[in-house]
C-alpha cells in the first residue's frame, strides 16, 4: 500500500446513508444510459471460468488468478475471472448480435496481485460491455465517437447527483479532449507515463489518450494491455498505431489523474478489439517481442480458435469500475462512482467520479 495517499481534514460531505443512496442512484442512472446510448442489453457474466480455456483475462500478462478445484469434475481448476473481455465476443457470437448492437455485464472479480492505494482494491465490481462492429468502423473516428457517448452518459450523471444532492459541485468539463500517446509523450518527454497523464488531465481535465501498449517513439509503451485483444498497433487515420486508449478526469481531492473508464482498472482503454486473423499463431519470422511471446503463448487456447472461426470477429468494449474500494485502505470507503470531496483548499465541494475501466481494444 505504498501508493496511498493519506488526505489529511477528510469531511464528508454526505453521511452514510446517503452515500449509499448515492452511489445506488449513479448505478441504475449510468447503466440505463451507457445501454441506450451504445445500444446494450444486459447479460449476466460468470464469477469463475475453467483454467485452460483462455476465456479468462490475462491483464498484463503478469497477474495471479485466484484458483480453486471443482470436486464434481475430478478437480479440474477453476479460476476466478480478472475480466471477462474474451467472455464477452464469445456471447456475441452465441447470441448472434447484429453490428450495432452488443451486451453489458455486471462482474465482481479478485485480482490477488493489484497494487492497492486509494482507489484500487482486491475486489473489482465494473460493468463490461462489448460491441460488434463492421470493418468500415474500425478507425479512430468510431473510437471518438463512443468515447464521446460514454462521456456524455458521464455528465448527465454527473448532473443528476449535483441536482439530488446540491452540496455536491459539478467538476466535469463540457468536453472531453483526445490525445495520442505518442503525441503526449513528444508533448512531456522528459517525464514518466504517469507524470505525463498528471499533466494533461489538470489541463485539460478530462482527456482520452489513444494507443496504449505499443512502443512510442521512445521504445516504451505508455502502459501495458493484454495483446491478444487490445488492438495497439492498427494505424489510425491519423497514421499512430492504436484503436484503444484510456479515459482519464483530474481528481481534485487525490489531485492527480484518474482513470474512471480505466482501462487497467482505471483509466479508460476504450477501443477496439484484436482482428481475429491476431489471435491465431504469428509466422516464425515476426519479431518476437514479449507481448508476441504472450501472443503465442494464448494462441492455443481453446477460446482463441472460436474467436478466430466465429461470426463476430471484430467488437468494441470496455471495462467500467463501479466499486474498487480495498477494505485495507485505511478503512476509507471510496469507490469508483463514489461522491469525493475536496480538501479545504478546494472550499470543501464534492462530486461523483465514475471510474470505469474502459479495456476495449
Amino acid at each position: 500500500m505504498s501508493k496511498l495517499i493519506e488526505i489529511r481534514d477528510y469531511k464528508p460531505l454526505l453521511d452514510v446513508q446517503q452515500n449509499e443512496l448515492a452511489i445506488k442512484l449513479v448505478k441504475s442512472f449510468f447503466q440505463e444510459n451507457l445501454a441506450t446510448g451504445l445500444k446494450l442489453h444486459r447479460t449476466t457474466g460468470p464469477l469463475f471460468v475453467l483454467k485452460g480455456t483462455g476465456i479468462n483475462d490475462d491483464l498484463s500478462g503478469t497477474e495471479r488468478a485466484v484458483t480453486f478445484p471443482v470436486r464434481d469434475m475430478g478437480d479440474a481448476r477453476a479460476e476466478v475471472v480478472h475480466s471477462l473481455a474474451k467472455w464477452k465476443r464469445l456471447i456475441l457470437a452465441d447470441h448472434h448480435i447484429e453490428p450495432g448492437y452488443g451486451i453489458y455485464t455486471d462482474m465482481n472479480a479478485i485480482r490477488a496481485d493489484e497494487e492497492l492505494d486509494n482507489t484500487h482494491s482486491l475486489y473489482v465490481d465494473q460493468w463490461d460491455w462489448e460491441r460488434v462492429i463492421t470493418p468500415a468502423e474500425r478507425t479512430t473516428a468510431f473510437l471518438r465517437k463512443v468515447v464521446k457517448s460514454i462521456y456524455s452518459a458521464m455528465l448527465r450523471t454527473e448532473f443528476l447527483v449535483c441536482e439530488q444532492y446540491p452540496q455536491i459541485r459539478p467538476q466535469l468539463t463540457d468536453n472531453i479532449c483526445f490525445i495520442h500517446a505518442e503525441e503526449l509523450r513528444r508533448r512531456y518527454p522528459d517525464k514518466t507515463a504517469k507524470e505525463r497523464e498528471d499533466l494533461i488531465a489538470r489541463e485539460k481535465g478530462s482527456v482520452f489518450i489513444i494507443g496504449i501498449g505499443g512502443p512510442l517513439g521512445d521504445g516504451k509503451p505508455h502502459d501495458l494491455r493484454a495483446p491478444d485483444y487490445d488492438d495497439y498497433s492498427t494505424p489510425g487515420d491519423d497514421g499512430l498505431p492504436g484503436l484503444n486508449g484510456d479515459l482519464i478526469v483530474w481528481d481534485d481531492v487525490l489531485q492527480h489523474s484518474l482513470e474512471p473508464g480505466s482501462p487497467r482498472e482505471t483509466a479508460a482503454p476504450v477501443g477496439q478489439r484484436r482482428p481475429s486473423a491476431a489471435l491465431l499463431p504469428p509466422q516464425a519470422d515476426e519479431r518476437r517481442t514479449a507481448a508476441e511471446h504472450r501472443r503465442r503463448h494464448w494462441a492455443v487456447a481453446p477460446v482463441h480458435a472460436l474467436l478466430a472461426q466465429g461470426p463476430h470477429r471484430r467488437s468494441a468494449g470496455q471495462h467500467m469500475a463501479r466499486r474498487h474500494a480495498s477494505p485495507l485502505c485505511r478503512s476509507r470507503h471510496q469507490t469508483h462512482l463514489t461522491p469525493r470531496k475536496h480538501t479545504p483548499k478546494a472550499t470543501q465541494k464534492q462530486f461523483i467520479i465514475i471510474k470505469f475501466y474502459m479495456e476495449t481494444c
